[in-house]
């Protein structure tokens, strides 16, 4: 197997029928992954030592979900020299999925969190995929053949609406 280029992480597992559709992405692209649970608030030395040496393990982007006061992927990326991602989840104590948006998005300068939308996981592993394809030619060009592949489902969903109306 090899070494994982990308590292999923939640706060809890009720966040995975959400987070495994980052993982899904990308298998879809080739690339490896691991996922964990690494809670912020229950296990803080856990996520202390996952921030501090995802690097020094070949990790190039995290992605990060997590509920409710979703501290998970800001205290992440204020110790990580890595690109995050944050995933707001709409969890069972959560105010409609805004407390973990804005938890996520309002972070402070200096400690950005790329942030998608809620449940966003798809995006999240499309958005690492990119980041990844940066110094990769190979993937990008699987990144360039998903984009035309989403434009002609389009254009196919368009000619049957045609048909149907």
């Amino acid at each position: 197997m090899k070494k994982p280029l990308v590292s999923i992480i939640m706060g809890s597992d009720s966040d995975l029928p959400i987070m495994k559709q980052a993982g899904e992405m990308l298998e879809y692209f080739g690339i490896e992954y691991e996922i964990d649970i690494v809670s912020a608030h229950r296990t803080p030395d856990k996520m202390f030592d996952f921030a501090k040496t995802a690097h020094e393990r070949g990790i190039k982007v995290i992605i990060a979900g997590a509920g409710g006061s979703a501290h998970l992927p800001g205290m992440v990326a204020s110790i990580s020299p890595l690109p995050v991602i944050g995933v707001p989840i709409k969890s069972s104590n959560s105010i409609d999925g805004w407390d973990s948006i804005l938890s996520i998005l309002q972070m402070p300068a200096g400690v950005p969190v790329a942030t998608v939308a809620l449940n966003g996981a798809k995006n999240a592993g499309i958005l690492a995929a990119k980041m990844i394809a940066i110094s990769d030619n190979r993937l990008m060009q699987k990144i360039v053949d998903y984009k035309r592949e989403l434009k002609n489902q389009v254009i196919e969903k368009a000619k049957k609406l045609k048909k149907e109306a």
